[in-house]
């Protein structure tokens, strides 16, 4: 409360550096929980030899590994930028999202795979109590791994610790599958785990498509039109600034990136259009979170016969 606040360089990458520990926590903890969520359903399969059971354990194990990408792309991008990378690693987040993407998609053609197959050749489940309470145990760990992925993601900007979260979420309806088809086969109906196996896989379907639209949206520079309009708000409201001419933000990892062009009195002196550049700079950074820089050019805004940008007309692009 009463040292005074930086924006400097190597604050900006230390708060970059504390979201990349808290991703690893999060992994950590996750791959833990998930780690110990199959080795108690490994427990019941041995106790009742349920095949079902098995295929939701060995999912469970592998949702578990899809922690490792993550974990090599928060490593990654905690690397400092170089003269070739100009903006980071921060990239590499995006990259494990496709990866978890394609994990995903695996899981919805395995779920789905599986069903069909025990439509044609139905198989006896032994032990229904103890393969439904497995089913219950790989729910809870899967939807608790899930809600605080999706949370630490959300909070840190990053869309492939979110994706993630979201792919331990269909593995608890999976192993919600096996509860469910275990009770179907108590009540006489052997075809229950199947078919209940199939609506899952739409589930999972349904998710992916959620997740790879997120990642699609980060990987093509998509952010949040609110956000837009609020940084801009956040800009025109900055004493001195005339106007905001445009302005675009992008994501590096789970931090923001925001260029401005905004327009200042142009019989200001450049000390003086620079002051006002750096309060607006300043005020981005206080009023969005997870921006960590932004390039701010002021520009004059004088008579309209005054064009000051006449040499780069044909050099720039003209949106369609």
């Amino acid at each position: 409360m009463v040292m005074p606040h930086s924006h400097d360089a190597a604050a900006r990458t230390d708060h970059a550096l504390e979201t990349s520990r808290r991703g690893m926590r999060t992994l950590a903890i996750s791959f833990a929980v998930l780690t110990v969520t199959a080795l108690a359903q490994v427990v019941v399969f041995m106790m009742s030899g349920s095949v079902a059971l098995l295929g939701d354990t060995l999912h469970n194990f592998a949702d578990a590994l899809t922690a490792v990408p993550l974990a090599i792309a928060f490593t990654v991008g905690r690397r400092m930028a170089s003269r070739r990378f100009t903006y980071g690693y921060g990239r590499a987040e995006d990259l494990a999202g496709i990866v978890i993407v394609v994990i995903i998609a695996a899981s919805a053609g395995l779920a789905g795979y599986e069903a069909v197959q025990r439509l044609v050749n139905p198989r006896e489940i032994q032990a229904l109590g103890w393969v439904a309470a497995a089913g219950v145990i790989g729910f809870l760990g899967n939807e608790l791994v899930a809600r605080y992925r999706i949370k630490v993601g959300r909070e840190i900007g990053s869309a492939a610790l979110v994706a993630d979260g979201l792919h331990a979420r269909t593995d608890g309806f999976t192993s919600l599958a096996v509860l469910v088809g275990a009770a179907g086969v108590w009540a006489g109906w052997p075809y229950a785990d199947p078919v209940i196996g199939l609506l899952i896989t739409v589930a999972i379907l349904y998710v992916l498509r959620d997740a790879a639209r997120e990642v699609y949206h980060r990987l093509m520079d998509a952010v949040d039109p609110a956000l837009i309009a609020q940084a801009e708000q956040v800009v025109a409201e900055t004493p001195g600034v005339h106007g905001v001419g445009s302005l675009r933000m992008r994501w590096i990892g789970h931090s923001l990136r925001a260029e401005v062009d905004l327009l200042v009195d142009h019989r200001l002196s450049l000390v003086q259009a620079h002051a006002i550049a750096a309060e607006a700079e300043h005020r981005l950074i206080h009023h969005l979170p997870r921006l960590t820089a932004a390039t701010v050019h002021a520009d004059p805004d004088g008579p309209a016969e005054h064009d000051h940008h006449a040499s780069l007309t044909n050099h720039r692009m003209i949106p369609s």
